[in-house]
């Protein structure tokens, strides 16, 4: 099978899953464990898991950290085990399908189970931040270095139609509920369950697509794979240091990558607790975001082109700590929420798209999937310290609009340590050479 058709099959798999990024954690889930928290919870308003008392309007950001701290502690192990096998289409499907298969199990979330969601929640994000590290990892195999800006753009660009695809069809249940007898929440829980039947039956696409190819490094002899992709993992961090311009760039992403996706997964959450707009106005602005974001991430192939895609995203990032500016001072309603979510999509996929292609370029042959396991980190709907910083705040101020200010500091940092990085110089440290 040709490299082109394999991209085209590559590209269904952000079509696949991305309604899990859309759907479960963009959209439903944040409000919708709010709420059952918000029932469970005592008379101050706090819940108590683990005998631990937790604002319940905090809980989701909580959740999202403490999804990352095990990603953290798993996802660089998977990657490095991936880098060894043969079977690498094997381990997209495996957890791609476990993932579908715990949103699936969303359904059957009711009254008083904000702690199974979270759980529920917990496995999801878990797997999907795999089954994209291995996904990532196909990219350097499957584009040559001066495709791959294009390659990276086109996939994240489709992923947003996938997503925005399923979600006008949520969006109709949502409207559509009331009129048919069904309940807002039995919508939500449908809705919910259709993202990972969604994610299940797209997944068939790349697996029949994509090859498997002979990895560059096998484990040692004597050794499992799974002892082996220990022991890698730990030699790939203590190597990390031979790869300097690598390390800058990892580091300037894990830092405003992790406030891009704390945004994306409290948006929902900051329109419905802050502004008190309706699920259903909800839905049609992160609907329109997707429409617009695929745009954008094809509008950000064009500029990186003009200007390189290392100044493309810092172009993004400027615009980003723009829009937390004006989370704070400006919105109010639910006509500022669509303007600023409007400008959010422009440069949502291009500045992810972007950093990804640029990531690939500095990582050495035969450790792909180890690298963008690290990387993984923070990537699609997975961030930590962000969430963190930001649910912090939002308890010790009880306000929105303070604890939205917090993120502004990652977009700063990330911004200087970015402006660091000299992409030509980490590829030839890499081994690779950029035409």
């Amino acid at each position: 099978m040709s490299k082109r058709a394999e991209q085209r099959g590559w590209y269904f798999y952000d079509w696949a899953n991305s309604t899990f990024s859309t759907t479960v954690v963009t959209l439903l889930l944040g409000p919708y464990l709010t709420e059952l928290a918000h029932a469970g919870a005592d008379a101050g308003g706090f819940i108590h898991p683990f005998g631990v008392s937790v604002d319940y309007r905090s809980y989701w950001s909580y959740l999202i950290a403490l999804s990352v701290m095990t990603q953290v502690a798993v996802l660089p192990v998977l990657g490095a085990i991936a880098d060894y096998s043969r079977r690498k289409k094997f381990l997209l499907g495996l957890f791609a399908y476990l993932g579908a298969a715990a949103t699936i199990a969303m359904y059957r979330l009711e009254d008083g189970m904000w702690a199974a969601g979270g759980v529920l929640f917990l496995i999801s994000n878990l797997v999907f931040g795999a089954s994209v590290v291995v996904y990532n990892s196909f990219l350097p195999e499957i584009a040559a270095p001066q495709e791959r800006d294009a390659v990276s753009s086109k996939g994240w660009g489709i992923g947003y139609l996938g997503g925005g695809l399923l979600l006008a069809l949520n969006l109709v249940l949502l409207r559509k509920a009331p009129d048919w007898g069904i309940s807002q929440p039995l919508a939500i829980r449908i809705n919910l369950a259709s993202a990972g039947l969604w994610w299940a039956l797209f997944t068939i696409i790349p697996l029949l697509t994509l090859r498997n190819r002979i990895p560059a490094a096998r484990p040692p002899a004597g050794r499992h794979i799974v002892v082996a992709g220990f022991r890698q993992i730990l030699s790939t961090l203590k190597g990390l240091p031979h790869y300097p311009q690598t390390l800058v760039f990892l580091l300037a992403y894990l830092v405003y990558n992790d406030a891009i996706q704390a945004v994306i997964t409290l948006a929902s959450q900051f329109g419905s607790e802050e502004l008190k707009m309706p699920m259903s106005q909800l839905a049609m602005a992160i609907l329109m975001i997707q429409f617009v974001a695929f745009a954008g991430s094809i509008l950000f192939n064009y500029i990186a082109r003009a200007v390189g895609a290392k100044r493309a995203v810092m172009i993004a990032l400027v615009v980003w700590a723009g829009i937390i500016y004006a989370m704070y001072a400006l919105v109010h309603g639910g006509t500022g929420f669509f303007i600023l979510g409007a400008v959010a999509a422009v440069v949502l996929g291009g500045s992810q798209a972007l950093s990804r292609s640029l990531f690939s370029q500095m990582i050495p042959k035969g450790q792909e999937a180890e690298f963008f396991s690290i990387y993984e980190v923070s990537d699609k709907g997975t961030s930590w310290l962000a969430p963190l910083l930001f649910g912090l705040s939002l308890q010790w101020t009880r306000s929105f609009r303070a604890a939205s200010l917090s993120l502004l500091f990652f977009f700063v940092v990330g911004f200087g340590i970015l402006a660091r990085v000299n992409v030509r110089q980490g590829a030839r440290e890499a081994g690779n050479e950029l035409p």
